[in-house]
């Protein structure tokens, strides 16, 4: 089961760099005469800053050019940079953040998050994507993630966590909230792995939290849920229920998204590594308990209109 998470956890990040900042303060757009256009083949991908859609709904594919679009801020997204825990404290950086394209996405790209080390801290950069709107609560929260079972290159061993998870914005909350699926496919703090762990928090320090762990190996796609109303949360992985958690377990203040991929500790040194977490898209609904085939079937229509961003969550 998860340790806690969030020790000296500083807020410190990255949504543009500086080329990206001058542009959108010069007002630069895309020239379709130059390649800035939609594919014609394609249906025009909706990707303003607020489009309109379903209320209360989040929704991203994660259809950017990379981490300095100025898009992604636009959309509320932000990089970590700073420092602060989990795993290898003050490691966090924005070069493991890349929006690829993919075959097997639904939406043609993925939001990739790589880290990477060479078994020294100095070596090693971990990686960590939040929305910057703290306002989710109760709802239905789904992501379609890649887990990885072994390092896109190196050598394997890493205690890696590969993470999806709404948490609130300060660990000193006293109305803190956490809900976390967390998979890691070597084990870590004592536990030899794969194990998939699901942990629904009360507060962060000391720890309070309730847990379930499946011991399987997940690597490959997979659609996982969170689903917090009527007093209980409960996590599903591809439409099979988990965990359930009610009681003080449950989320009790406003938070915000993340995706994270990083490292408990550093096991071995001398021969650099890799390891990937692909996220093809992101679901949120305000409110309501949203089954996994019918949010399969909001965003299979999203696709088909060519609709790459909605977010008409209502704003804290």
């Amino acid at each position: 089961m998860s340790q806690p998470r969030r020790t000296s956890r500083r807020r410190a990040w990255t949504a543009v760099t500086l080329p990206a900042l001058l542009c959108v303060l010069a007002a630069c757009s895309a020239d379709p005469a130059t390649g800035g256009g939609t594919d014609a083949a394609k249906p025009a991908r909706d990707s303003s800053p607020t489009p309109t859609g379903p209320p209360g709904t989040l929704f991203d594919d994660f259809d950017y050019t990379g981490a300095d679009d100025p898009s992604l801020a636009a959309h509320g997204w932000e990089i970590r940079t700073g420092g602060g825990g989990p795993g290898i404290k003050d490691t966090w950086s924005a070069d493991g953040a890349a929006f690829p394209s993919d075959p097997a996405a639904e939406g043609g790209k993925v939001l990739r998050l790589r880290s990477s080390t060479d078994g020294t801290r100095s070596g090693t950069t971990q990686v960590e994507v939040q929305t910057t709107s703290r306002n989710f609560f109760t709802g239905t929260y789904a992501a379609r993630v890649h887990l990885s079972d072994k390092p896109t290159s190196g050598r394997d061993g890493d205690h890696v966590v590969q993470t999806f998870f709404p948490i609130s914005s300060s660990d000193s909350s006293e109305n803190y909230s956490e809900l976390d699926f967390e998979y890691l496919p070597n084990g870590g703090w004592g536990s030899v792995g794969p194990q998939l762990d699901n942990v629904s928090w009360y507060k962060a320090d000391p720890p309070d939290r309730v847990h379930n762990t499946v011991k399987r190996r997940l690597g490959g796609w997979h659609t996982l849920m969170i689903t917090a109303m009527d007093g209980k949360v409960t996590y599903s992985l591809d439409g099979k229920k988990l965990f359930t958690s009610s009681g003080k377990y449950v989320p009790r203040e406003q938070m915000d998204i993340h995706f994270s991929n990083w490292l408990i500790d550093l096991p071995f040194t001398g021969d650099p590594r890799s390891w990937d977490m692909k996220v093809d898209w992101v679901y949120y609904k305000a409110d309501e308990a949203v089954s996994q085939a019918a949010v399969q079937k909001t965003v299979d229509g999203f696709h088909s209109t060519g609709t790459a961003y909605i977010n008409t969550v209502p704003k804290p």
